[in-house]
C-alpha cells in the first residue's frame, strides 16, 4: 500500500523533508509520526493514517515533497510476526492514548463519513493542549474535522466549535515583484535557495505591511527596581532549573495593560464592520533562532504569575531553536512582543503581525541620568527603552500613549507586578 503526502494546510503547495522516523522493516501504528517536514515556520510531523510494516522508503531528507506524492510503501505483517519496534525519539508531541480513538477527519468541505464498526477505531488527530482546550470550552473532539496538517485539529478549529471566532479572511494576493537587474553585469555573484522560515517571513510581512497602516509610538521606563526584584529571585529560578529574564516581567506587565486597555487585544474585521475583542490573553514572543525568527505563544498570561511564564517561556524558546515547535504553538496570538535588549540598540519599529492591531518592540535598557525632585538633584536610574507599533485604523495616537504609560507605570512598581 502506497502512503501519500496528506493536504499541508491552507496554500501550502510543497514542503522540505528534515526527518525520516521510520526505516525499512519497521512496524508502525496508527497515529505514529513517519515523516519531519518543513512548512512556513515549523516543522511538523505527517502521522501514520493506517498500521503495517514498512517495506519501502520513497524520499530522502533534503527532498522536495508535495500533497498527494507517495513517501512509503507499507504492508501488512504476514502470519503477524514481529517486526522490530520503532525506536522511541523525543517529539513536541506524543500519539493521544487510544481512550480517545475515534473516525479520521475527513477534508473540511466532504460529506459526513459514516461511522465506522467498533473494532474499526483511529486517533483523534490533536496535541494534548487542544485536548485540554476543547475540555476547557466543552467542544467534543469526535465531531470535529481538523483544518491543520494531515486533518489535525488546530486550535482555532475548537473555538470555532465552541463559538468564540472565526477563521481569519484570506490575505489580498500581493502585488507582483519587480524584475531584479543582471547583477553579474557588476561582479561575480552567488545564490541559494531560503529557507522555509525565510519564505514564511516574506509572505506574512509583505501581507502585514500590505494590510496595516503603521505608526510607532517611542517611550521609555524606570526599571531599576525591576531588575533589582529579578536578581533577588533569579538565584531561586536557577534552582528551579529556569532562567528568570526580564521578559518575563514584561509578559506580565503586558497582560496587566491589555486588560486596561482591550482594543489593544482585538481584531480589526474590515468586512463585517466590526471589532473582534477576544476574553483571553496569547502573547507571541519573537525567539531568534540558527533558522530565522520564530514566535511562539504564551498562552493565558494574564492568569499565569511571573516564575511560571518565565519557566513556560525558557521551555518554548528552546523548542523553537530546535525546531521542535508545533504549528499550533505557533497560532492564535492576540498581541506581540519582540525584546531586543540582549543584543542592543536605542529603538526599533517592529511590524504588528496582522490579524493582530499591536507589537511592543524593546531595546537595551541604559543607566541614565534623571531628575529626583526629593533629592533635587540627578540622580543613576536604569532606563529601559521601548517602542509600541499599531494599526492606525483601530487604535488612536493619544491611546498608544496612554497604553505606553499605564504599562511604564506598572513596570516602574515591580512590587504591585510581583502581586498581581
Amino acid at each position: 500500500m502506497e502512503v501519500k503526502l496528506p493536504e499541508l494546510g491552507d496554500n501550502v503547495t510543497q514542503a522540505t523533508v528534515v526527518g525520516v522516523l521510520v526505516k525499512e522493516g519497521d512496524r508502525v501504528e496508527p497515529g505514529q509520526p513517519l515523516l519531519e517536514l518543513e512548512t512556513d515556520k515549523a516543522v511538523v510531523e505527517v502521522p501514520a493514517e493506517a498500521g503495517g510494516v514498512v517495506k519501502r522508503v520513497l524520499v530522502k531528507v533534503g527532498d522536495e515533497v508535495r500533497p498527494g506524492q507517495p513517501f512509503l510503501e507499507l504492508a501488512e505483517a504476514e502470519g503477524g510476526a514481529e517486526a522490530p519496534p520503532l525506536k522511541a525519539e523525543e517529539r513536541p508531541e506524543a500519539p493521544a492514548p487510544k481512550a480517545e480513538e475515534a473516525p479520521r477527519p475527513a477534508p473540511k468541505e466532504a460529506p459526513p463519513a459514516p461511522q465506522e464498526a467498533p473494532s474499526e477505531r483511529r486517533l483523534i488527530p490533536a496535541a494534548p493542549s487542544i485536548r485540554r482546550l476543547a475540555r476547557e470550552l466543552g467542544v467534543d473532539l469526535t465531531r470535529l474535522r481538523g483544518t491543520g496538517l494531515a486533518g489535525r485539529i488546530t486550535e482555532e478549529d475548537v473555538r470555532r466549535a465552541a463559538g468564540l471566532g472565526e477563521a481569519a479572511p484570506a490575505a489580498l494576493p500581493a502585488a507582483p515583484a519587480p524584475r531584479l537587474p543582471d547583477f553579474t553585469k557588476w561582479g561575480p555573484v552567488r545564490r541559494e535557495p531560503m529557507s522555509g522560515v525565510r519564505k514564511a517571513t516574506v509572505r506574512s510581512m509583505s501581507q502585514a505591511w500590505a494590510q496595516v497602516p503603521m505608526v510607532t509610538h517611542f517611550d521609555e521606563a524606570d526599571v531599576t527596581e525591576l531588575e533589582a526584584l529579578r536578581k533577588q529571585y533569579a538565584k531561586k529560578a536557577e534552582e528551579k532549573g529556569f532562567r528568570l529574564t526580564l521578559t518575563a516581567f514584561l509578559l506580565k506587565a503586558l497582560a496587566l495593560t491589555l486588560k486596561a486597555f482591550p482594543k489593544f487585544n482585538a481584531s480589526l474585521d474590515v468586512e463585517a464592520q466590526e471589532i473582534v475583542y477576544k476574553d483571553y490573553i496569547h502573547i507571541g514572543v519573537a525567539v531568534d533562532t540558527p533558522h530565522g525568527l520564530l514566535v511562539p505563544v504564551i498562552r493565558d498570561v494574564d492568569r499565569k504569575g511571573v516564575l511560571r511564564l518565565a519557566e513556560e517561556l525558557q521551555e518554548i524558546s528552546q523548542r523553537a531553536r530546535e525546531r521542535k515547535l508545533s504549528p499550533e504553538e505557533m497560532q492564535g496570538a492576540t498581541f506581540s512582543l519582540s525584546n531586543l535588549g540582549g543584543i542592543g540598540g536605542t529603538g526599533f519599529t517592529p511590524i504588528v503581525n496582522w490579524p493582530e492591531v499591536a507589537i511592543l518592540g524593546v531595546s537595551r535598557s541604559q543607566m541614565k541620568p534623571l531628575w529626583d525632585p526629593g533629592k533635587e538633584a540627578f540622580v543613576p536610574r536604569l532606563v529601559m527603552p521601548f517602542s509600541l507599533t499599531y494599526d492606525h485604523r483601530l487604535i488612536d495616537g493619544a491611546d498608544a500613549a496612554r497604553f505606553c504609560r499605564h504599562l511604564a507605570g506598572i513596570l516602574e512598581d515591580p512590587l504591585g507586578l510581583a502581586l498581581a
